[in-house]
């Protein structure tokens, strides 16, 4: 999806509809259905899956965009926010059916499968209440590659901080992360 060139236009779709413009939204999903639909469809051609698979998952993409929209920060840019959704959805459709390495490219597996996974959805709540203990580099930094999936030059953009800062941070704060875990024992007195 390269909706790079209509940044300034869907941003200001997004930040409208975030204020209540209702028709704005229903815009920004409208302009935003093609070019996920042709992403999509571009990703699982390349292995051997159809166009039905790819209105799935434009379909379970707007649907995230707009139940996660309280999410989006205002100050970043909205592309790679996106991108980071879309992404996450096809790595996710690629595990949940069991997409083997083998199906795909090569030159794509490193891109698409190497991806850690994120943080599972019950135990979110408990990364948020520890993240707010972090400096804000370290956390938004995490937030950035670790929770939205985006690539470090794509957080780097969204930030202002360079490549580097945003690799150091994340290194950085996945280590006070863990020790903060094993501290308070999050999440653990539940399970």
């Amino acid at each position: 999806m390269d909706a790079r060139a209509e940044e300034p236009e869907l941003r200001a779709l997004m930040l409208a509809g975030l204020d209540g413009d209702a028709s704005a939204h229903v815009a920004l999903l409208k302009r935003l259905s093609p070019r996920l639909r042709a992403y999509f469809k571009n990703q699982l051609q390349r292995i051997g899956r159809g166009p039905v698979e790819a209105e799935d998952l434009t379909q379970e993409t707007l649907i995230a965009v707009h139940t996660r929209r309280h999410m989006y920060a205002r100050t970043q840019l909205f592309t790679p926010w996106v991108q980071a959704i879309a992404r996450y959805k096809l790595v996710d459709y690629l595990r949940r059916t069991k997409i083997s390495a083998r199906d795909m490219p090569i030159d794509e597996v490193q891109e698409e499968l190497s991806e850690e996974e994120p943080v599972g959805t019950d135990s979110r709540l408990d990364v948020e209440s520890i993240l707010v203990q972090l400096p804000v580099k370290m956390r938004l930094a995490i937030e950035l590659v670790r929770l939205k999936g985006l690539t470090t030059t794509e957080a780097a953009a969204a930030s202002g901080m360079s490549q580097s800062a945003i690799k150091v941070s994340v290194h950085r704060g996945v280590k006070a992360l863990a020790r903060l875990v094993k501290r308070e024992g999050v999440g653990r007195e539940d399970r």
